[in-house]
């Protein structure tokens, strides 16, 4: 065995010759335990935060969506439609008509956007696991789905009679204001079949409709689309399916993932995950940096030994890493300690909601590989560095 590491074995684990020594041992252990521990918690904390927040995205956004490249609308012919369901990797798809409305029920009025949708777009997206109340659309062109917060602020129930009708209008297009008020609209009614609930920003933003009353109430011919939404099969090379989506669209698209679609979302979470990171390392650093003042007292302790070491003929060098190896070992066994620990606490969390968001939701966790591998690397060359430090105070003046 290797000498250094051998004298650093017996060093660390039998008592030092004072119990001051062996106090700020422990308290240095004790610190490399915690540090490795918050990390680990913060990270699980943020990665299964993450997955909370991105949850909605997989309820209402599509694997890919298909942008106009300029305008708000672009053509979908018959050939191009025959060319994407031939495509390889693409499961379904469904065209939108999308348009900013203004609603009106019994005299309760609300800005929002309408979205009108094919009879395809259930097998885009999942609408069974966003409907909370009454049904999904049919094939019936006078028919809305709406929100929960715009439901609730117009008092709007879901019904199947058509005796309260929800208006919704839209501006006609031009310059200047129109003499007549009553002419500056194009409007439609429909009746509340359903409500749908993602989460509150989607919830006050849309109504769903069939693509033949928004083209109905925007006057758009069959083959205008505002987007069309795609649902990619698991084994799918997106990058492959890209650009095969681009050649049937002359370059004349814009398409973006689901990645894309929340792009601010998933920035915002990054962003806060490593500012996170950051702080608890910062942390860290300065429990770590007990590990030196540990290792310092011990030279001093070990100050007669050392000098024995030196006159039987051990270098400094070998000196140095005596204490390096110590400092290393209490390191990597505290981070161990310290990530076994931050595990079952995880764990524990994950089975019985210790903490909690709400009295029916439990904070989210989730423990991920990198987590173990971010933690142990990161403490483990902190305390390295700081062993490192310390044991280059001994030197020749220290062994003479």
């Amino acid at each position: 065995m290797n000498f250094s590491l051998y004298i650093a074995k017996r060093y660390l684990f039998s008592p030092g010759s004072s119990n001051a020594i062996n106090i700020i041992t422990i308290i240095a252990a004790t610190g490399v335990v915690i540090g490795a521990m918050a990390l680990f918690l913060v990270l699980s904390g943020f990665a299964g935060l993450k997955d909370f927040s991105l949850q909605f995205s997989t309820y209402f956004d599509p694997d890919l969506k298909i942008f106009p490249s300029s305008g708000k609308t672009f053509t979908f012919s018959d050939s191009q439609k025959e060319k994407l369901t031939a495509l390889d990797g693409v499961i379904d798809f469904s065209e939108i008509v999308e348009e900013r409305v203004f609603l009106e029920y019994k005299g309760k009025q609300k800005t929002s956007f309408i979205k009108g949708v094919d009879a395809n777009y259930h097998k885009v997206i999942h609408t069974d696991s966003i409907m909370v109340y009454g049904e999904w659309l049919t094939n019936n062109d006078f028919q809305i789905v709406a929100g929960n917060t715009i439901s609730r602020e117009l008092s709007m129930v879901p019904e199947q009679t058509y005796t309260n009708l929800l208006s919704i209008y839209v501006p006609k297009p031009g310059k200047g204001i129109p003499s007549d008020p009553s002419k500056a609209f194009r409007s439609e009614k429909a009746v509340n079949i359903g409500i749908y609930s993602v989460n509150e920003e989607l919830d006050k933003k849309y109504i769903f409709a069939t693509t033949g009353l928004v083209r109905k109430l925007l006057n758009l011919p069959e083959d205008k689309v505002t987007h069309i939404e795609l649902r990619l099969a698991p084994e799918a090379n997106e990058e492959t399916v890209l650009e095969k989506i681009q050649q049937i669209f002359d370059n004349d698209v814009i398409i973006k993932n689901r990645v894309q679609l929340n792009d601010t979302l998933y920035k915002m979470l990054n962003t806060e995950n490593l500012v996170s990171y950051l702080v608890i390392t910062l942390i860290a650093i300065i429990a770590l940096f007990n590990v030196a003042g540990a290792i310092i007292m011990m030279i001093i302790d070990k100050r007669g030994n050392i000098k024995t070491l030196y006159n039987v003929g051990a270098s400094l060098g070998n000196i140095r890493k005596i204490f390096l190896f110590q400092g290393s070992l209490m390191t990597v066994l505290g981070t161990l300690l310290g990530l076994l620990l931050g595990f079952i606490l995880i764990v524990s969390q994950q089975q019985f909601g210790l903490l909690m968001i709400t009295p029916s939701l439990p904070y989210p966790t989730r423990i991920t590989a990198i987590s173990f591998i971010v933690v142990f690397f990161t403490i483990t060359i902190i305390g390295f560095i700081a062993s490192l430090l310390a044991s280059s105070r001994i030197n020749q003046k220290l062994v003479d």
